[in-house]
């Protein structure tokens, strides 16, 4: 697994353990609380047992997490809910330029939409 999937690995293994210590999700999963910093570090990752639950407690699918760790080939999908788990777990700048983008498609289609008033 490459340098970038285990940064997401990590973020996902966050949110699998939303407000629990780390003590308790790895207690929870039967490993000690090190290996859960490991994986969070992305200096380790978990077995495919573990790495079911943290998808699972993460709102994947074990699919759907390979998909978004670019571990398995992610077939052409328009699903908003696969999309939406993905920018949950994107670092901020990467959200940021989504965001930018979707400002400038609203600000586009009003302008046309200004344009469409105006010629009636």
């Amino acid at each position: 697994m490459n340098l970038e999937a285990r940064k997401k690995l990590g973020e996902v293994v966050k949110i699998a353990r939303n407000s629990m210590s780390q003590r308790a999700f790895a207690k929870l999963l039967g490993v000690s609380y090190t290996t859960v910093q490991l994986w969070e570090k992305g200096e380790s990752i978990p077995d495919v047992v573990n790495l079911s639950n943290i998808a699972d407690r993460a709102g994947y699918t074990m699919e759907e997490l390979l998909n978004y760790l670019g571990v398995k080939h992610q077939p052409q999908s328009s699903d908003v809910n696969q999309i939406v788990k993905q920018i949950q777990v994107m670092p901020l700048s990467q959200v940021a330029i989504i965001a930018k983008a979707a400002v400038e498609r609203f600000a586009s289609a009003a302008a046309t939409s200004g344009e469409e008033v105006k010629a009636s």
